[in-house]
């Protein structure tokens, strides 16, 4: 009697056959001329578009009838760009110490929209965050480090320091009937804030670590006001932001000092105040006006980080082509065999047809990941310094997120590959399957950031469609004591980078479970 040994496939069960086909697959993949162009096609869009974006980016100023280069804004003591302008009463303090004062109104000026051509329309008021009170800086230098403690126009009393952190005390106005002591008191490298209704009972506002802070500081009372924010709509059914002067006054009394250099002669400084075209007369300054112990400070600007500008995502414009590029490619790994009626064969090969599936998205994501990687990688750092050497200030960014850019983007377009595998699975029509995915991830994208639709609309879109994904974009974030024109078109998302692109993926990710089932309840 013969023994029959019992067939047995060289294709492992497991972990083991998944790899086998992802094998199987990347040599599909990488032996069809036309998908390996087409991700190269989409990496180089990436490269090209956005060295060409920058080199015909250009910035300049006018100062009278020449052309000069715009100032370079200050950065602060974490690399940050930051606005650090404001009118500044202060003594020396050496070592440990602290300062006192009563603020007893906060009132202010706005510049409006002229009613009448020609005139100026200048209300009173104050901003809401118009900030007034005390401060202890590192030097009257633009962007050094500092604490302060204030009442606002519209926010209460707060602690701000090295113009990004900021900490909420007691709601509610000033007024001379409802007067705000605040108390600022320097410990080593601590500086505290605290406030009181009545100079006896103290409340502590919160408590900042500079750093490095020298021996000697400057100790006093300042003041600023950011313009007057208004936003409209545009003739494209979008918006339009626009901010005007303002200014804000604080008086306050009471004021004392205590510490080693202080107690002499108060030195006022009008912290980055710009200069009209002569070069000598300041343009909107602040003031000081003094009787006996009582001071009226008036400043304009802000002390805060720099919402504006050109930011280094802005060098990946090229992503968006690229996206169509990669989209494609995803369709026709998937189309192509069924319209060559290969399809048989390669579910053949395993009689779980999700995992051929998947196998695909596997091969499709990380080339289009390694390809996105490498032209992200190549294209922000060399966009900056084009836009660099064209006078174009670019907001810097901590290390972290530059990578998290780079890496994000790469992401974005390998996700959005997958999700054209995944609609090519589902409707098996290469045209079909691109038309549905073009629109899904970047018609929203586009329509928002070129302000085409009611801001609401925009931010709607970029919420509950597949072009969240490019929240992953943005570097620089919001801060809520900073007013500002937060929307698409300005490169904010109403999502943050993370959850945007876990909305992209979460869609990409239904899209192949769709496809897996119809898969497997078909004879293909």
């Amino acid at each position: 009697m013969t023994a029959v040994t019992p067939y047995r496939s060289d294709l492992r069960a497991g972990r083991d056959g998944f790899w086998q086909l992802v094998r199987a697959e990347w040599t599909k993949f990488r032996t069809v001329r036309g998908w390996v162009a087409g991700v190269a096609t989409g990496a180089l869009l990436v490269v090209g578009l956005g060295l060409s974006f920058a080199a015909g980016s250009h910035a300049s100023c006018s100062k009278g009838p020449v052309e000069v280069p715009c100032p370079v804004p200050p950065l602060g003591p974490g690399g940050q760009a930051v606005e650090d302008r404001f009118f500044f009463v202060h003594q020396p303090l050496d070592g440990d110490g602290a300062i006192t004062a009563r603020v007893t109104s906060m009132t202010g000026q706005i510049r409006k929209p002229d009613a009448t051509p020609g005139v100026r329309n200048v209300v009173e008021g104050v901003v809401p965050w118009a900030k007034a009170g005390l401060m202890i800086k590192e030097s009257t230098e633009q962007g050094a480090s500092y604490a302060a403690v204030m009442v606002t126009g519209g926010h209460g009393v707060r602690m701000q320091h090295d113009f990004t952190e900021d900490v909420a005390g007691r709601p509610g106005g000033v007024s001379p009937r409802s007067p705000r002591w605040l108390r600022l008191t320097r410990l080593g490298d601590t500086i505290t804030g605290e406030e009181s209704p009545d100079g006896r009972r103290w409340t502590r506002v919160g408590t900042a670590r500079l750093e490095g802070l020298p021996a000697q500081v400057r100790i006093g009372l300042f003041a600023a006001s950011p313009g007057d924010l208004t936003i409209s709509p545009n003739a494209a059914g979008g918006s339009i932001a626009a901010s005007r002067f303002a200014e804000a006054t604080a008086v306050a009394d009471r004021v004392s000092v205590r510490g080693a250099g202080t107690g002499g002669t108060w030195k006022s400084d009008d912290i980055g105040v710009t200069m009209d075209l002569d070069g000598v007369t300041p343009h909107h300054p602040g003031r000081l006006e003094r009787s006996g112990g009582t001071f009226a400070v008036t400043g304009v600007g802000d002390v805060a980080p720099l919402t504006g500008g050109s930011t280094v995502e802005r060098t990946l414009t090229g992503a968006m082509a690229g996206l169509i590029a990669v989209i494609v490619v995803g369709v026709l790994f998937v189309t192509a065999e069924y319209r060559r009626r290969l399809i048989h064969t390669t579910m053949l090969a395993s009689p779980r047809r999700g995992r051929v599936l998947a196998a695909k998205a596997v091969v499709v994501g990380s080339v289009t990941f390694l390809a996105g990687l490498a032209a992200a990688g190549v294209t922000l750092p060399a966009g900056r310094r084009i836009l660099s050497g064209n006078g174009v200030f670019t907001q810097p960014v901590p290390l972290l997120t530059e990578l998290r850019v780079i890496a994000g983007v790469a992401a974005l377009l390998a996700v959005a590959a997958v999700l054209g595998l995944a609609l090519g699975a589902l409707f098996r029509r290469s045209a079909t399957a691109v038309i549905v995915a073009v629109a899904a991830t970047l018609v929203p994208y586009v329509l928002a950031i070129l302000s085409f639709l009611p801001e609401s609309v925009s931010e709607w879109l970029l919420r509950i469609t597949p072009a969240a994904g490019f929240a992953i974009q943005q570097s620089v974030p919001e801060y809520p004591q900073v007013i500002a024109h937060y929307a698409p078109v300005a490169g904010y998302y109403p999502l943050a980078p993370w959850a945007g692109f876990a909305v992209l993926c979460g869609y990409t990710a239904a899209a192949l479970a769709v496809a897996a089932y119809r898969l497997r309840g078909s004879d293909v």
